[in-house]
């Protein structure tokens, strides 16, 4: 339903630059100059879009893919077929690598409507490509994070980040986690470790109700101390207060956090996809209340306590927990304890990565930033010498 919804976002821009034109025959205007055809005048309007900065160019591209598969569905229907192209296409070959090196050829077809959304080359970027650019809290940083959550006293925001942090889960898994796991119910999804182990196991993925990206089934470890205190607000009387005005109330079932209004911050997509003759609303339980609540709350208090320049997202906090748990093991590494294969093998497993490529840039972010700080320190030095010899130059006589 999340595609659908992104779609319709997509569709709605579109509408609403059509309404904006004031002429009613402008969804099928594709007369014989290529310039004044639809297609090509709303892909002039979103490069406009994206030079003046309104837009990302991702967002621009995305739109303009999205109008290009429309006009390919109404031709493909017989409901409407051009007078002239809405686009010129062309085949192109992609060349990639699968995780396990093998070089694979891919035939795609592409038009001349394609809008480009290149990165920036960043050398200096403190960032990891695990499923988008996430960058990783330092110790100090998570400190003052939770030091600024506990101090706006929102019970459900400090529980979300401290278990994104401590699991490494991404916010639709944490926002979907069911009450009766922690009420101590039968569940076949999860249960305590055996023997003096403090962690607590928890299955997510489908068959569980805990949504995992991709649909992938997964094992989330959850420490001893951190699973007490979600249990513990489980049972509190403020967060039966939320189930009970949640739809179809306190049940083992129901999500563990909701909003005062009983809403879940995270639809799951088994809820998603029955159909609700009762809303009435646009409202899609999306993460955006969490999201909204980091941008509004949480971020100026962290920069009016702390640091002015501080910044994260949510995401973050999933790369955070993996060079937590490098960090961690890494200190085993150089006491003897263990190999550097064990780290990795390790670290894969609890991040649910299924490229190990993906798990080694945990291992290598250290000493990449380390080479980058040292040749930007170095080169610092090299100028300031510059300029006292420049300063001495412009003293002279001559």
């Amino acid at each position: 339903m999340s595609t659908y919804h992104a779609l319709a976002d997509d569709l709605g821009a579109y509408r609403h630059w059509l309404d904006a034109q004031q002429r009613q025959d402008l969804l099928f205007h594709f007369p014989q100059n290529m310039q004044e055809r639809v297609t090509y005048r709303y892909f002039g309007h979103l490069k406009r879009q994206v030079f003046l900065g309104e837009l990302a160019a991702s967002t621009a591209a995305h739109r303009m893919q999205t109008v290009i598969d429309f006009y390919k569905f109404l031709s493909k229907t017989d409901y409407f077929i051009p007078e002239h192209p809405a686009w010129k296409a062309r085949q192109v070959s992609l060349t990639f690598k699968t995780n396990y090196g093998a070089q694979v050829v891919k035939k795609v077809v592409t038009t001349d409507l394609r809008l480009k959304a290149p990165k920036p080359s960043d050398a200096f970027r403190e960032t990891i490509l695990d499923g988008g650019e996430l960058r990783p809290l330092t110790s100090v940083e998570q400190g003052w994070l939770l030091d600024a959550l506990l101090s706006l006293g929102n019970t459900e925001m400090y529980l979300l980040h401290w278990f994104m942090i401590a699991t490494g889960a991404r916010i639709q898994t944490a926002c979907t986690l069911r009450v009766g796991f922690f009420l101590g119910l039968p569940h076949a999804f999860g249960g305590r470790s055996a023997g003096e182990q403090q962690v607590v196991k928890l299955l997510c993925g489908p068959g569980t109700l805990i949504d995992t990206k991709g649909g992938k089934n997964g094992i989330l470890q959850i420490p001893l101390a951190l699973f007490e205190a979600m249990r513990t607000y489980a049972h509190s009387e403020h967060a039966k207060t939320r189930r009970r005005v949640a739809k179809e109330g306190d049940h083992q079932n129901q999500y563990l956090f909701l909003t005062n209004r009983g809403r879940p911050y995270y639809l799951g997509k088994d809820d998603a996809q029955v159909f609700d003759p009762e809303r009435t609303s646009s409202y899609l339980c999306d993460g955006g209340t969490v999201r909204k609540f980091v941008s509004d709350r949480l971020l100026p208090a962290i920069r009016e306590r702390h640091d002015p320049q501080f910044h994260f997202k949510i995401h973050d906090l999933r790369a955070t927990f993996g060079m937590n748990c490098v960090d961690l093991l890494m200190s085993r590494v150089q006491k003897g304890e263990i190999t550097l294969s064990k780290v990795l093998g390790t670290v894969q497993e609890l991040m649910w990565h299924s490229s190990l490529q993906t798990t080694e840039r945990y291992l290598k972010y250290r000493s990449r930033m380390e080479m980058i700080y040292a040749a930007i320190d170095g080169y610092g030095e090299q100028v300031q010498a510059w300029i006292v010899g420049a300063n001495s130059l412009g003293g002279s006589d001559e």
